[in-house]
């Protein structure tokens, strides 16, 4: 079994991460590969990928298939894939599929809307639901400041969200952690595997600090993270396809090379359909105009059924 230990013992700056960034694709395989042995090894083989059926999930679970043939994919099927996903899902080999006990219209009853980001939309729900017991924390959201008087800026919400916490609906964060995170939770639960996740450094201002925090294998933390993709970018998942011949979701469309690198001709980021993570900040044809010519009948959900085209509305967003 492998020391517990996290993937080196170099202290994680940016400076480190963007060297790593900027290492030859054929490098970051090697690494990525020695991340997983040491994942797989720690947990003697009782491991699985975290499979959503995107690209760069895909190229995780070839890279731990050529190591480990036989290691499960887990797929959570929240109702909230694109409709190709679920079909490429279906012609992957060896993959359990779980599902949520919660549909996302009750999601949405009970908690709120995913709208901006996920810590947006936490300080927002923070605010919009006062309490005896969050004072504290509904201080430190609308100051950057604790009871006690020390700033903590990155923990306030920015004053440009401020006119949400009077949106005539809810807003929260829950949706992923009640619709595939306990999925998976639970199938990790019942069989004592550890998963191995797909995600990189290079998507979010989060996962960035999250990989700051503890590199690609994190065994210390609370709950033990394996991203043995977390130094890769977009274009490393692309170029990789590229050169293993990786048969990639339709949705993506064909991968293009072009002077700046690699292209998709169709979605570059697949994900849940229906979430609003982000919209703000697309330009030309929005996912959900988008989804009004691909998908009409899911288009015509979504703004009905789920009400998002009142939060679209209020957000100022085109749905059509």
């Amino acid at each position: 079994m492998a020391t517990n230990q996290n993937d080196s013992e170099q202290q994680y700056n940016q400076s480190l991460l963007r060297t790593r960034q900027a290492w030859p694709l054929s490098k970051k395989i090697q690494f990525t590969k020695e991340k997983i042995k040491q994942w797989y090894n720690h947990y003697n083989g009782c491991v699985y990928v975290a499979y959503s059926g995107g690209k760069d999930s895909d190229v995780l679970l070839h890279i731990t298939r050529s190591l480990f043939p036989d290691v499960v994919a887990v797929f959570s099927n929240t109702g909230l894939e694109w409709p190709e996903i679920v079909e490429h899902v279906k012609k992957v080999p060896n993959v359990t599929i779980v599902h949520p006990s919660k549909s996302f219209k009750k999601v949405l009853d009970d908690h709120g809307y995913p709208v901006i980001s996920k810590r947006v939309a936490r300080y927002i729900e923070d605010c919009q639901n006062p309490t005896d017991k969050n004072r504290a924390t509904r201080i430190l959201r609308l100051t950057g400041s604790t009871v006690a008087g020390k700033p903590i800026p990155s923990m306030k919400l920015s004053n440009k969200w401020r006119f949400l916490i009077d949106a005539p609906f809810k807003v929260s964060a829950k949706c992923c952690g009640v619709m595939k995170k306990k999925p998976l939770n639970a199938y990790q639960q019942k069989t004592g595997f550890a998963a191995i996740s797909g995600e990189m450094a290079a998507d979010s201002s989060d996962r960035e600090k999250t990989y700051l925090r503890g590199g690609c294998i994190n065994f210390s933390a609370q709950h033990p993270k394996a991203t043995p993709l977390a130094i890769w970018t977009q274009q490393d998942i692309l170029q990789y396809c590229v050169e293993q011949d990786i048969k990639i979701c339709s949705v993506y469309g064909d991968i293009v090379k072009t002077n700046s690198g690699f292209e998709l001709t169709g979605l570059k980021h697949t994900g849940c359909m229906f979430c609003m993570f982000g919209l703000q900040y697309e330009t030309g044809e929005n996912r959900f105009q988008r989804m009004k010519r691909t998908h009409p009948r899911l288009w015509n959900y979504c703004m009905t059924k789920l009400g998002i085209a009142r939060v679209l509305e209020y957000l100022g967003i085109a749905a059509q």
